[in-house]
């Protein structure tokens, strides 16, 4: 499957430091923002990466095996997560969408706390401020206003452009390629710009919003918007872990400074199902997810690292016996979690006591206990909870 020569799938004036096969390759722009990175950090994201895609298997088998309600794979796009997330630094803040495990990670979340949300425990399951993480955002795009309005608020509260490294603080945006056609994000852009906010959007172009290509959502790489709105961007090979931390960084240094937002377009491709109820195989070819896992980003920084002879068989075991031990603790915990109370769906949807609220919470109690304890031997409730559960008014509405 050949590049696209133009349009939303091109690869040229992709940002790119290791190629496909783990070959290093220069770049007069980017090469001095890397160049601090000696073997152990390059081990440390190869690391992250792995850890991060065997916490996506095991959360994929429990969804299948019943576990959890649904989940959400980051395959194929660890480069782009890994990468940025290590320029990252303590004081900057993170607003995810619901794909960011790799992130998450980085930022010292505990990956069995983002299954809480999947397994329908709790809307989260991390403490954003502890971590510099927001809680995932179903919504799509609806999260890129949320982020611009904190940096304005970082803005504003003076840890912008002081010169102190532990205190200028700039705010991530993480989002997909389909959230670039909702109407928020444009709104973003707007605030952003217009405001000058430290604040960095990154676009994983995965190239699939569900079973919609890119090429049905822009005629021009998504990157090419953001100077519209008066915002730099650039274009990176997202499957190159050194290259993602690299224009990352470029980003949240001229946001630290004072210098205003950037649109990243990390281009990558999700090698996995958009969630477990998709079915990828209906909407594209075998071919191409070939075509895109020869270019898998584990294992072109592994080449890399092998090519230093950096990469030695003690690290390698002692990864595996890692990755196991996550694994065992992930199903061990999920399995734990238990189920949540109905009720507990009404508890800290405001952050004070409402009227709203309160009444149907009133109301759903009170349904719940219409219901018999017991069962007939045939599986069903009475007669009378069968009744009131599907009692309705000519209008249609339950009484």
């Amino acid at each position: 499957m050949a590049a696209a020569a133009s349009g939303p799938l091109t690869t040229d004036g992709l940002v790119q430091l290791l190629t496909p096969e783990g070959r290093r390759v220069s770049h007069p722009a980017y090469d001095h923002l890397v160049a601090h990175l000696d073997a152990d950090a390059l081990r440390a994201m190869y690391r992250d990466m792995v850890i991060v895609r065997r916490f996506d298997t095991e959360a994929t088998a429990l969804q299948r095996q019943g576990e959890l309600a649904l989940f959400a794979q980051a395959l194929g796009q660890e480069g782009a997560q890994i990468g940025s997330g290590h320029a990252l630094l303590p004081q900057d803040h993170v607003f995810p969408s619901y794909r960011e495990h790799g992130v998450a990670h980085t930022r010292g979340v505990d990956l069995a706390d983002v299954l809480r949300l999947f397994r329908g425990i709790d809307h989260g399951g991390w403490d954003p401020v502890a971590h510099g993480f927001h809680l995932y955002t179903l919504v799509i795009g609806s999260h890129t206003l949320h982020a611009t309005g904190y940096a304005m608020g970082v803005q504003r509260d003076g840890a912008v452009g002081t010169g102190d490294p532990t205190r200028d603080t700039a705010v991530v945006a993480y989002f997909g390629d389909g959230a670039t056609s909702q109407g928020d994000v444009s709104e973003a852009l707007v605030f952003a710009a217009v405001n000058e906010a430290p604040v960095v959007f990154f676009c994983q172009n995965n190239q699939w919003a569900i079973s919609e290509p890119t090429t049905n959502q822009s005629t021009v790489p998504l990157a090419d918007r953001a100077p519209g709105f008066g915002i730099p961007s650039v274009r990176v090979d997202g499957n190159d872990v050194l290259a993602s931390y690299a224009v990352t960084q470029e980003a949240l240094q001229r946001a630290r400074s004072g210098g205003g937002p950037t649109f990243i377009e990390a281009f990558t491709y999700r090698m996995g199902a958009h969630t477990t109820s998709d079915d990828p195989s209906r909407y594209r070819s075998a071919e191409q997810e070939d075509y895109w896992r020869r270019r898998d980003p584990i294992d072109r920084l592994r080449a890399y690292l092998e090519s230093l002879g950096e990469l030695p068989t003690s690290f390698l075991d002692q990864l595996d016996a890692e990755a196991d031990d996550l694994g065992e603790r992930i199903r061990t915990t999920v399995r734990a979690m238990g189920r949540p109370s109905p009720a507990s769906m009404f508890e800290h949807v405001y952050a004070t006591p409402h009227s709203v609220v309160d009444a149907e919470r009133a109301w759903f109690e009170g349904y719940e206990s219409s219901f018999l304890d017991g069962k007939h031997g045939d599986g069903r409730h009475g007669e009378g909870a069968h009744h009131a559960a599907g009692q309705q008014t000519r209008d249609g509405s339950h009484r």
